[in-house]
């Protein structure tokens, strides 16, 4: 049985069903994607596992290149209000842990999930890894990894477009590294 075989039955479990999957090495790592972290989003430099504490642009295509299997997982959220996304993030993040939990106890050492977006586990982050209240179950964003969600979620013909407003129906995007 493949890899696939393998894992997917434990995607489905967890109810994820928009996936597919890629080869690592199609996962676009971009320096404009951590200056867009670092200008920009407001969680830079105070969320434990957003940027500065995640790895360089080139640790992250180290980090890519250490796989050879990927899933992205597809989200779609209407949530207009901010407090109502980051209860939808910080569940779907919390699913996204259980399900890589699963697959390493499946016999994956290496799976690792990538969030949605900032964390949201907690009400409140803190800006150091080390005081963070939930470190078993933090990871970064698939953005804080560097990764072009928008060029790597188009080139699998995903829909992703730039949002206009709060009140506009996001794509969100989801990666479990497995090997």
């Amino acid at each position: 049985m493949g890899i696939q075989e393998e894992i997917e039955p434990i995607v489905r479990h967890h109810a994820f069903s928009d996936y597919r999957w890629l080869d690592p090495a199609a996962i676009l790592v971009a320096e404009w994607v951590r200056m867009k972290c670092q200008f920009g989003c407001p969680h830079f430099g105070s969320a434990a596992a957003c940027p500065p504490n995640t790895p360089s642009v080139d640790g992250c295509r180290r980090f890519f290149g250490e796989y050879q299997h990927a899933l992205i997982f597809h989200f779609q959220n209407a949530e207009a209000e901010t407090k109502a996304r980051h209860a939808w993030s910080a569940r779907t993040n919390r699913s996204l842990v259980t399900l890589e939990r699963d697959v390493f106890l499946a016999g994956y050492p290496k799976a690792f999930a990538l969030f949605t977006d900032a964390c949201h586990l907690c009400e409140e982050c803190v800006p150091r890894k080390g005081e963070c209240r939930e470190p078993a179950l933090a990871r970064p964003s698939a953005t804080g990894m560097a990764i072009d969600v928008f060029g790597t979620a188009r080139s699998l013909r995903y829909p992703i477009e730039v949002l206009t407003g709060p009140a506009s129906p996001a794509n969100y995007f989801a990666f479990l590294m497995v090997d």
